[in-house]
């Protein structure tokens, strides 16, 4: 008879946020794989719980996995922890229970926090639908690619990111979304909780102000019904501000060419991007994510 993978959900600050099954499932089984030993050690020790425990994260060989299996197949019962939540989300855990699953070998989840939720419900938006990115992509075509597609998202959208990558953040979803409320849920059960609810411009204003610290989670508001999404919003007459790339370049290029000639000039900031969106009738984050290609094979061409 193999064992059983137990999937326990471990407090994201505040360690009473813990569930009785939880500890008692600790207690018994045979051996807890934890994302980060020392954290987890903090969260035993607290409940005077001894037993064995190993390390399980991102940079594990596959031979950690295979010995995990091994002790579940053996009859062994395993905990896996990460570290804060529920394992699986956003962490290595979702491979192990992929292999786990694929022996047959029984899961069991012991439900408890999760950020996701906590943060969901207490932005002050929508909690009827969402969906969950999880971290985005850092840079790039992966990183332009997906904030277009969320650009169509109707549900709530939860993300998680770090404080150095935040106003960066911040910036893209506001120049690929439009200026969209947002819940910056910084250090949630933790001595120093915070919910910033604001615009997403106010948001970065207020973190360039004052730099992000902690843990983070971010819950944007999805496209609103009326706002349409690649629908033309101009047209080839639409006025043009004095000074801008366009007033220079009055004609004769099609979207791709004038961005292309935008980057190159190094007039690729907002004013010209709006300029350009105007005059094309496209929405402006469709301009922006342009110009950022744009660069992007600039440079390499340089290297």
């Amino acid at each position: 008879m193999t064992g059983v993978l137990y999937l326990c959900a471990t407090p994201i600050g505040n360690l009473e946020d813990i569930t009785l099954r939880v500890l008692r499932v600790l207690r018994e089984v045979a051996l807890i794989a934890a994302e980060d030993t020392r954290q987890t050690r903090k969260l035993l020790n607290h409940y005077k719980i001894n037993t064995p425990l190993t390390s399980y994260h991102r940079h594990s060989a596959t031979a950690k996995e295979d010995r995990l299996l091994a002790e579940l197949l053996a009859g062994r019962d395993v905990a896996l922890v990460s570290d804060a939540g529920m394992p699986g989300i956003s962490d290595p855990g979702e491979q192990l229970v992929v292999r786990v699953v694929e022996e047959g070998i029984r899961v069991v989840p012991v439900p408890g926090p999760s950020a996701v939720t906590t943060a969901l419900v207490v932005s002050g938006l929508p909690t009827n639908r969402f969906v969950f990115e999880g971290f985005l992509p850092r840079q790039g075509k992966a990183r332009r690619q997906r904030l277009a597609d969320l650009a169509k998202e109707s549900r709530t959208m939860v993300f998680y990111e770090a404080p150095h990558r935040l106003l960066a953040t911040l910036t893209d979803l506001h120049a690929l979304m439009g200026n969209r409320q947002v819940a910056v849920v910084r250090e949630v059960t933790k001595l120093h909780e915070e919910v910033l609810r604001c615009s997403l411009a106010e948001a970065a204003a207020h973190f360039t102000a004052q730099a992000p610290r902690g843990e983070l989670t971010l819950v944007v508001a999805g496209r609103p019904g009326g706002e349409s999404i690649g629908a033309k919003t101009g047209g080839q007459g639409a006025q043009v501000a004095e000074g801008s790339f366009l007033s220079d370049n009055p004609g004769g290029l099609d979207l791709a060419e004038a961005v292309t000639a935008l980057v190159q000039a190094g007039r690729d900031g907002m004013p010209d991007i709006k300029a350009l969106a105007r005059r094309y009738g496209v929405p402006k984050r469709e301009v922006y994510a342009m110009a950022l290609a744009e660069r992007e094979k600039q440079v390499e061409r340089r290297k």
